[in-house]
């Protein structure tokens, strides 16, 4: 049997990790399954990722990049200097929120599946906490460092009643509550 030559092997692991949590949970995630959903041999994936904690890193950290990746690419955030209008930046906010659900429940379950697995995975945290404080940091930019932060936190909130109660996303209130953070901003 000819051996595959496959250069892009690790991302295609991650990816498979990403389908395989998504469909059975991190419960359902080992070496082996992953190995089966990317249709590599089980040393592939024990040979990228030498523990499941560095294959579940690998993956939270993509999919921390999908929402950063959206957050830098913002008309109101991308090459934010200075204060705006608190109005405008909730608007923008809610909207990406939006867009992040729209995509479907399963890929934001999944991303805040493995995000709380810090909570049990202490080598997840530093992950989970790079995303928090690349948002803020992104924000900060629009509004003073504090209400960036609660602005990450609130989102977050809103993220998880949608997820946890399974109601649907509303739009209208995600951006009138953001407006009330952003507007609480201190002015100079």
């Amino acid at each position: 049997m000819a051996r595959r030559y496959d250069p892009d092997r690790r991302e295609h692991i991650i990816d498979a990790a990403l389908r395989v949590v998504e469909a059975k949970g991190i419960a359902g995630l080992s070496h082996r399954s992953v190995a089966a959903e990317a249709d590599v041999p089980l040393g592939s994936t024990t040979y990228h990722f030498g523990s499941l904690d560095e294959l579940l890193i690998a993956a939270l950290r993509r999919c921390n990049e999908n929402f950063g990746q959206a957050l830098r690419e913002s008309s109101v955030l991308a090459g934010a200097s200075g204060r705006g209008d608190g109005a405008e930046l909730a608007e923008e906010l809610s909207r990406l929120l939006g867009e992040w659900f729209e995509g479907g429940r399963g890929a934001t379950e999944l991303e805040y599946e493995l995000y709380l697995a810090a909570l049990r995975r202490p080598a997840l945290r530093p992950v989970a906490a790079e995303w928090a404080d690349g948002a803020v940091e992104l924000l900060a930019g629009r509004t003073d460092p504090a209400t960036a932060r609660a602005l990450v936190a609130l989102m977050d909130g809103i993220c998880l009643q949608v997820l946890l109660t399974g109601g649907s996303y509303d739009a209208r209130y995600a951006r009138e509550m953001l407006a009330r953070v952003a507007d609480a901003s201190p002015r100079p």
